[in-house]
């Protein structure tokens, strides 16, 4: 298991051996992790010290995590708070996995990466949700706001003008 490796020999040289068993090349690796290339080059040549968020990319790629879950696309603070929590479904745990986004575009990518990495259903905005569905074979809900949170960018406006 590359995870358990990295912390018993080298990262470079754990790397290398799992590239050499998976048949992967670095620059496939770079790709399906969203890591450039020069970095990943830096890092097998022991240029660099590899950054931790960096390691979870690479792990994420070659350990996917095959466990059910539940995307939810929203904006980074709104992800920040959901973090870690998981629900329990006829006596299954199901992790909750943010992705991102602040456009429509970027939220298009979200649903569709999240369905290729195995989620078992979609949160997102209303605005999203119809244009969601139809790109995606998997069940989508809408992230209804509270009257509350309404409320309280009213204010902010209000203090604004």
């Amino acid at each position: 298991m590359f995870s358990k490796k990295i912390f018993q020999k080298e990262f470079r040289t754990a790397l290398e051996d799992e590239l050499r068993r998976k048949n992967m090349t670095i620059k496939e690796l770079a790709g399906q992790a969203n890591i450039p290339i020069a970095t990943l080059y830096k890092i097998s040549s022991g240029e660099v010290d590899v950054r931790l968020s960096t390691v979870k990319k690479i792990v994420s790629v070659l350990e996917p995590d095959f466990s059910p879950f539940i995307a939810v696309i929203a904006a980074k603070f709104l992800l920040d708070e959901m973090e870690g929590h998981e629900i329990t479904v006829r006596e299954r745990v199901i992790k909750i996995r943010g992705y991102t986004a602040n456009s429509i575009e970027e939220c298009i990518i979200a649903a569709v990466m999240a369905e290729k990495e195995g989620a078992v259903g979609i949160i997102c905005a209303p605005i999203l949700a119809s244009m969601v569905e139809k790109i995606v074979d998997i069940p989508v809900a809408i992230m209804k706001p509270k009257a509350k949170t309404v409320l309280d960018a009213l204010d902010v406006i209000g203090r604004w003008i």
